[in-house]
């Protein structure tokens, strides 16, 4: 099974948090992990952010780069962000029920297209998987 991991779970593997033993149990033995490039500046993005506000200082910071990286390189295959995923993303932001913000659209545009499941600890996002019969992993 192929497995697409957004941000959130990203995080949550490389940044000890409440998620982190539930990242890891649900991608024990995972045949394929799928990282975009999109999910991939979202993850660089939230660990800035916990630079910024102190959490992490800027050794810790470098250390997760580096380790998201050899990590990224060794264990996942990395899939790009298509301009038709930016249309279906608008397409999927366009469908007011599902309450999506357009970050959270492409991530699932981008699921959606590689016939992965989708991992994620974004429960808005994981809800309207679901309801787009996406599957998901999430806690």
């Amino acid at each position: 099974m192929t497995h697409y991991l957004d941000a959130s779970a990203l995080v949550s593997m490389f940044c000890a948090d409440a998620h982190t033993p539930a990242v890891r149990r649900l991608l024990h033995g995972a045949e394929r992990l799928l990282v975009s490039d999109f999910a991939a500046a979202e993850f660089a993005s939230a660990v800035a952010r916990l630079h910024r506000a102190d959490l992490l200082d800027r050794d810790e910071a470098e250390a997760i780069f580096g380790g998201f990286d050899l990590w990224n390189a060794s264990r996942t295959l990395r899939i790009e962000a298509l301009p038709a995923d930016m249309a279906a993303a608008a397409m999927l932001v366009r469908r007011l029920a599902l309450g999506l913000r357009a970050p959270d659209a492409l991530n699932l545009a981008i699921a959606q297209r590689a016939r992965a499941i989708l991992v994620t600890f974004d429960l808005r996002m994981a809800a309207a998987a679901r309801s787009l019969g996406v599957p998901v992993a999430a806690a």
